[in-house]
């Protein structure tokens, strides 16, 4: 059965082309999926293989030698189809391939990565608070949990670590919430998030909203940039183009905006590029916001994009709504 696997994902693979995965933000992004997802079953640097995973037929293999045993292109088919006649699943998400990457672009750090290195890619020098003893018998310990959201979208004073990760910090309540029950109801498709979504009741979504809500904006990333596409990305945020059929961006996600629309200010340039480029491929379009952005993505160019998301990106000493709930 190996011998027939590794030949069918081998074939499989020759379709597909990997993407650069030395990118820091795409490793960082897998390594959080990647705790959350796969190393209760595969185990980490400073984690063992849980005794039911070990009891798997077969059981699951620690992945640290993976990049070295399997093309990019071959994990990226892995991990997006899951293997049959086995405990590996398919990615919750097929639509979302370049989540997958991250995953790939991740297990080819591994193993280079020490129980010290690997903690300190999840979460850097995010602490968690320490736990009473009645707090340990009745909801567990929260050591390997630290920031479960924290660990990729930030904290109080903490921006996400990835750039591909979204800034909460200030965005409306509603706009939270609502994101989190399309997550968890399959409607905004994300391998990464509907997995995390699913298990939360909406009291609790309510109350992550109210939190993030609540945060004024992290501190600034200090990137180079682009002074001609920030000012293009201007004219477009507050003018939008007329002959295209694009309104003006602001209209939507400005400081006054309504509070189920995000604001853009301050928010991560790849980040916005992502979305938009998902919009234009018709994924992550099942809810009344992508209803709208669709359309919209689909009459952007690719500089449109660009410009438009390095200039909200450049607002970042007026992050808006940053501390604000609605």
């Amino acid at each position: 059965m190996a011998f027939g696997m590794r030949n069918s994902v081998a074939t499989r693979a020759l379709a597909i082309t990997a993407p650069p995965l030395d990118d820091p933000d795409l490793v960082q992004l897998g390594a959080g999926h990647f705790h959350s997802g796969c190393a209760f079953c595969h185990a980490a640097p400073g984690m063992p293989h849980s005794p039911i995973a070990l009891h798997m037929l077969p059981p699951p293999p620690e992945l640290s030698k993976a990049a070295k045993e399997w093309k990019d292109e071959e994990l990226f088919w892995i991990v997006k189809h899951g293997i049959k006649y086995t405990g590996m699943p398919s990615w919750v998400a097929a639509e979302r391939g370049d989540e997958v990457w991250s995953v790939v672009a991740f297990l080819k750090r591994l193993n280079s990565l020490d129980a010290a290195g690997y903690r300190d890619l999840l979460f850097g020098g995010l602490q968690s608070a320490p736990q009473s003893g009645a707090e340990l018998a009745t909801t567990g310990p929260n050591s390997d949990q630290t920031g479960a959201c924290a660990r990729c979208h930030g904290a109080e004073g903490r921006a996400p670590r990835s750039r591909l990760v979204p800034i909460l910090h200030g965005q409306p309540v509603e706009f939270l919430t609502t994101a989190l029950k399309a997550y968890a109801a399959g409607k905004r498709q994300s391998g990464i998030m509907q997995p995390v979504a699913a298990n939360l009741s909406p009291s609790v979504m309510q109350a992550l909203a109210a939190h993030y809500a609540g945060l004024p904006a992290p501190p600034p990333a200090t990137t180079a940039e682009d002074a001609a596409a920030v000012a293009r990305g201007r004219r477009l945020a507050d003018e939008g183009i007329a002959a295209s059929g694009v309104p003006p961006c602001m209209a939507c996600h400005g400081s006054d905006a309504l509070a189920a629309y995000p604001r853009l200010a301050g928010q991560h340039a790849e980040y916005m590029i992502g979305q938009l480029r998902l919009w234009q491929r018709g994924i992550a379009s099942g809810t009344d916001g992508a209803a709208t952005m669709a359309p919209i993505a689909r009459r952007l160019t690719e500089r449109q994009i660009i410009d438009a998301s390095v200039y909200f990106a450049s607002l970042r000493s007026q992050q808006a709504g940053a501390g604000r709930r609605p």
